[in-house]
């Protein structure tokens, strides 16, 4: 897959363009149809798929509240599950209050028409563009007509199972509901964190935790508990690991700082300083204050037992 971070001077010629335009987040298995809608539409015409998507989410530059937007996947998480999906290109527009006060036919024939020249736009029976959100399905079809490109319908059914999904998704994912959300994603839930030092309680218990820092404010985050997870690295060479995950405030230990540790199962080394990719696969239990560091030691046993089983 190429991406292309620039409109102006960059973008290739594309052949018989098959295009969708959208946020793709999360790229879960409502997204995977629209993209075998549109890997056979480009089959049959021997044409080329291109999904159109915005950086900076466009609800953090028109939203009131842009802090409170939390997303299934950073754009390089995007970038990578978009790579894996077969798509053509990906171009990721940079989205701005001058982007999204064009007018519906200054998007449709300065932005889409203009860079893309599209041979089928596949949009959603609601899509809505252009300032105030004016332009919709019909208008599109009727630049089409004008244009010389074909518009074709992603159905409400699809539209809605997407939005149902995606709102599912993030309650699941804050609700400690895992198995759920990864089965709408078609994959475990993941994210990437940096290790950073921490107090090193852990080892002297015999659990010693990566402490994780995720750099994106974005990131939906999971709820408060103890999960199985497996975690990608920390070498190069893709090796995967199981182990269990705390994210909470260590009510036994000083309960004052929100942490994300994860103990790695048959691992020794240093990882300071390494990116981890976490993958969730259950909920074990929630934050419980023990009464001392042995019995919460007894704990971590049979949280590891149980992770182990379910892994």
């Amino acid at each position: 897959m190429r991406v292309h971070r620039e409109l102006a001077g960059s973008l290739p010629k594309f052949t018989r363009a098959v295009v969708t335009i959208g946020t793709f987040d999360g790229v879960h298995l409502g997204h995977r149809q629209i993209i075998a809608q549109m890997k056979e539409e480009a089959a049959r015409i021997a044409g080329e798929t291109v999904i159109i998507t915005f950086h900076p989410h466009p609800r953090k530059i028109v939203s009131s509240v842009p802090g409170d937007i939390k997303l299934l996947t950073t754009l390089d998480e995007k970038i990578s599950l978009l790579d894996q999906a077969g798509i053509d290109h990906l171009v990721i527009v940079p989205f701005d209050h001058t982007f999204s006060n064009q007018s519906a036919e200054e998007y449709v024939r300065d932005f889409l028409f203009r860079y893309f020249t599209p041979h089928t736009v596949i949009i959603g029976y609601d899509h809505r563009f252009g300032k105030s959100r004016e332009g919709n399905y019909q208008l599109m079809k009727s630049y089409g007509e004008q244009l010389g490109f074909e518009v074709k319908e992603i159905s409400e059914q699809l539209i809605n199972e997407i939005v149902i999904s995606s709102t599912k998704i993030r309650h699941a994912i804050t609700e400690h509901a895992i198995e759920t959300a990864n089965q709408f994603l078609g994959y475990p839930y993941f994210f990437e964190g940096k290790v950073i030092e921490g107090n090193r309680l852990g080892r002297t218990i015999g659990y010693p935790t990566a402490n994780l820092h995720i750099s994106s404010e974005e990131k939906l985050i999971p709820g408060n508990g103890v999960y199985a997870v497996t975690v990608t690295g920390p070498d190069e060479s893709g090796s995967t690991l199981k182990g269990m995950m705390n994210i909470g405030y260590r009510p036994t230990v000083d309960g004052k700082k929100k942490v994300i540790e994860v103990n790695l199962f048959d691992f020794e080394g240093d990882l300071y300083g390494n990116i981890l990719q976490v993958h969730l696969h259950h909920y074990l239990r929630g934050e419980v204050k023990f009464e001392g560091l042995e019995a919460l030691k007894k704990q971590l046993a049979a949280d590891k037992t149980a992770a182990l089983s379910l892994l």
